[in-house]
């Protein structure tokens, strides 16, 4: 079933929800931001930020627009949080998104193989997760009927100012007094053991088996929660390990630095530097 909002929609892009899973009867929907036209055209699960535990499908829209707009495909997922189920339960949400968008790809206009994800903050987090453990049993654990043998390989992977390493951002919260964040990471992780096994650089420290698609990871070099080491140990790691990554920092620029601001500085540029690598990677 899909609400298309048509007051939102302008002539070359076609916005509408639709129900991607079912948790509880609950429906948890898919805000798509279709191209108008044949295709085929490049498609992103889209992850929202919020700490792991705020926000919806509806943040970071005008990004997903100014994809659409340019020829592609966004899928913007919502997916449950804390306090309704902690980790690994978005994972496992996510992990469903990108096999049903692959899925339902020639439908919308796309095909299996140019579906990837991007995220911002614990978005960009979760996104580098997912892609590194498609086939993890907790993450793969919700079926989808109409592909079973569909699986939630990536084609590409972008992380906007991701919080990395989840256990090093809890300590610089705890040691900056921030309770609400602290207790965000509570929520979500239950412990530090937890944030310590759902970290990408500590993950590839690990030398564990993962998947490795090409991926971008982007932020200011003056982030407060993700510093700069912990984006080259992300980027080191992965290339250490086989995979292909690109870094991308924007002088000055502290965490969430266009969260909601279309004019930003370096909105612009980051959003053409994103469409660039979705194009790149999807022939």
């Amino acid at each position: 079933m899909a609400t298309t909002l048509d007051a939102d929609s302008r002539p070359d892009v076609r916005i509408e929800d639709v129900e991607y899973q079912r948790q509880g009867g609950r429906a948890l929907l898919a805000r798509l931001y279709r191209p108008v036209g044949a295709g085929p055209y490049p498609a992103v699960v889209q992850v929202h930020g919020g700490a792991w535990v705020n926000k919806d499908r509806t943040d970071n829209d005008f990004i997903a627009r100014a994809f659409a707009e340019s020829g592609i495909l966004v899928a913007s997922i919502d997916f449950r949080m804390p306090p309704e189920a902690p980790y690994p339960a978005s994972l496992a949400d996510i992990n469903l998104a990108v096999r049903w968008l692959k899925a339902r790809a020639r439908l919308y206009g796309s095909r299996p193989d140019w579906v990837g994800s991007m995220g911002t903050s614990s978005g960009g987090h979760q996104v580098l997760l997912a892609a590194m453990r498609p086939d993890d049993p907790r993450y793969a654990a919700l079926p989808l009927a109409e592909a079973p043998q569909t699986d939630a390989r990536a084609a590409f992977v972008i992380s906007g100012w991701g919080v990395l390493d989840p256990l090093l951002r809890y300590h610089l919260a705890k040691k900056a007094g921030n309770n609400e964040l602290v207790e965000n990471h509570h929520a979500f992780w239950g412990n530090e053991t937890g944030m310590s096994e759902g970290s990408p650089p500590a993950i590839l420290d690990r030398g564990e088996k993962v998947a490795l698609p090409p991926a971008l990871a982007f932020g200011g070099d003056k982030d407060e929660w993700v510093p700069l080491e912990t984006m080259q140990r992300l980027v080191n790691g992965w290339r250490k390990a086989g995979g292909e990554i690109e870094l991308q920092l924007y002088p000055g620029a502290g965490h969430g630095f266009m969260t909601g601001k279309p004019d930003a500085p370096y909105a612009a540029p980051a959003i053409e530097r994103m469409k660039a690598f979705i194009r790149k990677h999807t022939g």
